[in-house]
């Protein structure tokens, strides 16, 4: 595949971690795990590499040990490069506080690597929503608009009360935003924004460097909203699937929703692939008294017991008689004999004991924290 080397991809890895408390506690939102086999952080790094971008800095604040096992030299994505390539960035020392303030913030704590980042623009991607999109073309329209910034966004059914993080964008007829709102009280069809946003790089330096200088720090606030009205801001709209992490029920919902074929196509492109790191795994042991229905089940699980509409990860064990629906089980869970479980999330590493009765909801799914045992 060829690249792009005049753009720089740089992913945030630590915002929004206050939507998956649960999940975060001891990793960072692009280390949760999603969809069997993936982490969160593989979603927008894939999305990069497919686009030919071949420069990706992964901005992170604390919690980032297993981001860090994970991502490695970026070798799965084709990036341990000598040059550009997969960069992980922690905050710097210098910063004078310990928690960073906002996206402006972080950008302000890596200036001198984008500063000498070999590219002319700058794309910026979150953790929390997860899709299949060609910056490209993003890029190309981005220049063509002539536009200061390019917003990413897509139409979706909006509610102000499971929406904590919503941008909502106020678009004209030529394409051009004339409004920004954050979580706006309203509900309905919304120009919902994706948290992918394209500038030019001494666009992008100024504007950190001006904000900074009065101890402004938030990207959506101090700019977005606070600038509409003297930058030039261009929507672009993203027409295929995607999922937006908000919340542990939104979570529950975006794996499940994988298990619709026509949904799942739409991710998992043959000729744009998320890649993520590899492991050699067995493949799949089904028991003689299995029982699988509309179920994502990765390699290495045995399974002796009844699974049906449910993502099951890596090394996953569901013991002889078991019954397992509508829940997530993360690697090298091991559900004992004669149990029963329903709208149940566990974390890595849970063992439940024989005969026990797990139960949540759809809308509050019952999570067990990693290393639990019930």
């Amino acid at each position: 595949m060829g690249t792009t080397q005049n753009i720089l991809g740089l992913v945030f890895a630590s915002v929004h971690e206050e939507s998956l408390v649960e999940l975060t506690k001891n990793r960072t939102l692009g280390a949760v795990p999603f969809g069997g086999r993936y982490r969160l952080i593989d979603f927008p790094i894939s999305n990069y590499v497919n686009s030919g971008i071949s420069q990706v800095g992964v901005l992170t604040n604390h919690n980032y040990g297993s981001l860090l096992d994970h991502i490695g030299s970026g070798r799965e994505w084709d990036l341990a490069r000598k040059k550009g390539g997969l960069h992980l960035l922690p905050p710097y020392s210098s910063s004078v506080v310990s928690q960073l303030r906002g996206k402006l913030d972080a950008l302000a704590n890596i200036r001198s690597f984008v500063e000498h980042a070999a590219a002319d623009y700058v794309v910026l991607s979150d953790c929390d929503v997860v899709t299949n999109i060609d910056f490209r073309q993003v890029v190309k329209e981005h220049i063509a608009s002539g536009a200061d910034i390019t917003a990413v966004y897509a139409k979706n059914d909006y509610d102000e009360a499971t929406s904590k993080s919503a941008v909502i964008y106020d678009i004209d007829d030529a394409g051009f935003v004339t409004d920004v709102m954050i979580n706006p009280p309203m509900k309905g069809k919304c120009n919902q924004g994706l948290n992918m946003y394209v500038m030019g790089k001494e666009f992008l330096l100024n504007v950190v460097k001006k904000c900074i200088s009065r101890n402004r720090f938030s990207l959506r606030k101090d700019v977005l909203q606070d600038t509409a009205a003297n930058y030039k801001i261009k929507g672009y709209e993203h027409k295929t699937f995607f999922v937006k992490i908000e919340s542990t029920a939104s979570y529950f919902a975006a794996n499940l929703a994988l298990l619709d074929t026509e949904k799942r196509n739409a991710l998992f492109q043959p000729n744009a692939p998320i890649l993520t790191k590899t492991k050699d795994n067995a493949p799949v042991h089904f028991g003689l008294e299995s029982e699988i229905k509309n179920s994502l089940i990765a390699d290495g699980c045995i399974i002796e017991g009844k699974v049906e509409n449910c993502v099951l990860f890596r090394g996953v064990k569901i013991g002889k008689g078991s019954v397992v629906r509508d829940s997530i089980i993360t690697q090298s869970g091991v559900i004992g004999e004669r149990c029963s479980l329903r709208n149940v999330i566990t974390d890595k590493n849970v063992a439940i004991a024989d005969e026990r009765v797990l139960t949540g909801s759809a809308g509050f799914p019952a999570y067990f924290v990693k290393g639990a045992e019930i």
